[in-house]
């Protein structure tokens, strides 16, 4: 690949142990000419997986011990590619008030730096990104896409954490995640179906390794999964989902956990690794449950939890009109889709199995009360698109 004469835009999307990285020629619209991914960043053998414009898609194993490495080696790559980049758009998960993308500044990266513990799982991460980048790009326009900023408009019952307010003026509150995600698949949405339609009332599932719901209504936020932190909410393949608190308190006093071993607990060694004892991937839990009784109860479990969270959601809401399955388990488990869907026939969801197999974009029957979609999200493209418009740059977006 050589994109000496291209005028890019680059944006990262970092997470704890992957970044999603991809490249669009800026000119009256934005046309994307590469993407790709490094997974297991710090497992000795990092994956990366891209792919160009053409089509053309490249598998290696490479090592990169940390985010820092990856950043550097992202830049080497550009440079070797004489690759002209115009800006660079980063993703943050946590935004705290923020309601818009921001171009970055010092200041802007301490205030993130003192709220590091409100996320320590990507905040600490996405900030070495940031600070590479700034290292070999002094003079380029950065901008940071915020997550929260989707469910910043949610009611105040919805934010609200019941403890103390001392602790929540510290910035204690529900500031739910996934939002840039969110944004693109009710942009998308709006596109296919019209404004009205997406005015009503709407359902994500946004089920991958990391997993949430959002409720949307007027195209804005409701209500979601997850909480004070990408931790909470709906059981993910590594993460624990909601617990009774006294879980915490528990296993801290009893079984002498420290807190930074707690944490690491309910994100990396929890959810459906947790359960089944074998694997956190749907894909290898549903091959398995047949002969497996532990990974059946994963997958029970998921299906379990993501029923209650629809069925509180559409209360919530009021009724629903339309459920949105995406991520990678969303898009890809017409199995998982079925018997989440097969819980709600109460609602008035009428699946279509033949369509639903064949992972079509709308899988429920004319006939059914509640449309049900499945739609690919694409978080790099909304983070192109925030930079674009913090910038001011003249783009038609399609």
């Amino acid at each position: 690949m050589n994109n000496s004469s291209k005028n890019c835009l680059l944006t990262i999307n970092g997470g704890s142990s992957s970044i999603k990285y991809a490249l669009y020629e800026i000119e009256d619209a934005l046309n994307p000419v590469f993407s790709a991914e490094m997974e297991g960043i710090g497992s000795g053998k990092t994956q990366l997986h891209s792919k160009k414009l053409e089509g053309v898609q490249e598998h290696a194993i490479i090592e990169i011990a940390n985010h820092t490495e990856a950043a550097e080696w992202i830049v080497e790559w550009l440079k070797k590619e004489f690759i002209e980049v115009k800006a660079i758009g980063h993703r943050i998960v946590q935004g705290m008030e923020h309601t818009l993308p921001d171009i970055i500044t010092e200041e802007l990266i301490e205030r993130l730096k003192s709220v590091s513990a409100y996320d320590p799982e990507h905040l600490p991460s996405e900030i070495k990104l940031i600070e590479v980048f700034r290292k070999h790009y002094p003079d380029l326009d950065q901008v940071v896409c915020f997550d929260t900023a989707f469910h910043n408009d949610m009611p105040d019952v919805a934010k609200l954490v019941p403890i103390p307010l001392k602790y929540r003026d510290k910035g204690v509150k529900r500031y739910g995640f996934h939002g840039l995600s969110y944004a693109y698949l009710l942009q998308e949405f709006e596109r296919i179906e019209g404004t009205e339609k997406a005015k009503e009332k709407i359902i994500i599932a946004h089920l991958g390794s990391g997993a949430s719901l959002a409720a949307i209504k007027d195209r804005k936020s409701v209500d979601t999964s997850m909480g004070f932190t990408p931790a909470s909410g709906l059981t993910m393949s590594t993460r624990s989902g909601d617990i009774d608190p006294g879980v915490a308190w528990y296993l801290q006093k009893f079984e002498k956990l420290t807190p930074s071993q707690f944490n690491h607990m309910v994100n990396h060694e929890s959810g459906l690794f947790a359960i089944s004892e074998t694997t956190a991937d749907m894909q290898q839990l549903l091959k398995l449950e047949q002969k497996d009784k532990r990974a059946a109860e994963a997958v029970d479990f998921f299906c379990y939890q993501c029923v209650k969270w629809i069925g509180a959601f559409t209360a919530a809401l009021g009724g629903l009109d339309t459920l949105i399955f995406s991520g990678g388990i969303g898009e890809h488990a017409p199995k998982i889709r079925e018997r989440i869907c097969a819980k709600l026939r109460f609602l008035g969801i009428d699946l279509d199995v033949p369509k639903n197999e064949k992972n079509e974009e709308v899988i429920s029957k004319s006939a059914s009360k509640i449309s049900v979609r499945v739609m690919k999200t694409n978080e790099e493209l909304i983070i192109a698109q925030s930079v674009c418009t913090a910038l001011n740059y003249n783009i038609k977006f399609k």
